[in-house]
């Protein structure tokens, strides 16, 4: 498991620097004075290495959705701190949508065993869930109404959809000031909040007061985490 973990830290700054065709398994072995049948022995092929660190991550995006999800409020309030989650998960990892969008190609992921995959899978999963979870508490409590025949994932997938492009723009792209978007994360935030508003999902944001709401899960919720992310 060390070994792993050595690989898998180099691998992430080879491939924050050099990017996907400069990930070697030969000058990974090189530089941790491993023999490349150890490396081998643990990674099948680099495109498994990147699969790794996809995965590595999305684990930590889950438990921040989880410890959102268990924030004391009402079901809006609780999906606004898995929110919070969210956002910090892309100003902690920034690195991790230029892999997953790596991955995401097709002649990157049939390289790739099943194992892994299915972890990765797994990890998406259960963020769904977990999110899923909160949107049917807000059904049964009777704070929302959803229109025939929306489910509780069509509204999940919705946000997933909004948030994942963003973020993914928001990690990759250096010209969003250019475009007129000063604050693209406050940007999310105001487009998630009109959808939750459009599906009349009480309390309606008009109904109480965001900031106030989004300090509180901060320095309730994520205070270490907020403290690294907005440590510069």
């Amino acid at each position: 498991m060390e070994r792993e973990t050595d690989i898998l830290q180099l691998a992430q700054q080879k491939l924050a620097t050099a990017g996907y065709l400069g990930l070697n398994m030969d000058v990974i072995a090189s530089e941790l004075e491993y023999s490349k049948g150890t490396i081998y022995n643990h990674f099948a092929c680099k495109e498994e290495i990147i699969l790794a660190l996809a995965v590595q991550t999305l684990q930590r995006r889950t438990d921040l959705f989880r410890r959102g999800a268990r924030f004391e409020g009402p079901p809006r309030h609780r999906l606004a701190a898995i929110g919070v989650a969210a956002e910090l998960f892309v100003r902690l990892y920034p690195n991790h949508f230029h892999v997953e969008q790596l991955i995401r190609s097709y002649s990157i992921w049939e390289k790739t065993s099943e194992q892994r995959r299915e972890v990765m899978r797994s990890c998406e999963v259960r963020c769904m869930e977990i999110v899923a979870g909160v949107v049917r508490d807000a059904l049964a409590v009777g704070d929302l109404q959803l229109p025939d025949p929306t489910t509780p994932e069509d509204l999940v997938f919705g946000l997933w959809s909004q948030t994942f492009g963003a973020y993914s723009i928001i990690a990759t792209s250096d010209s969003l000031l250019q475009l007129g978007i000063a604050e693209p994360y406050e940007a999310v935030r105001q487009a998630i909040k009109m959808t939750l508003d459009g599906y009349g999902w009480r309390p309606l944001s008009s109904d109480f007061d965001y900031a106030a709401l989004l300090e509180k899960i901060q320095t309730e919720v994520f205070a270490d985490e907020c403290r690294e992310a907005f440590a510069s």
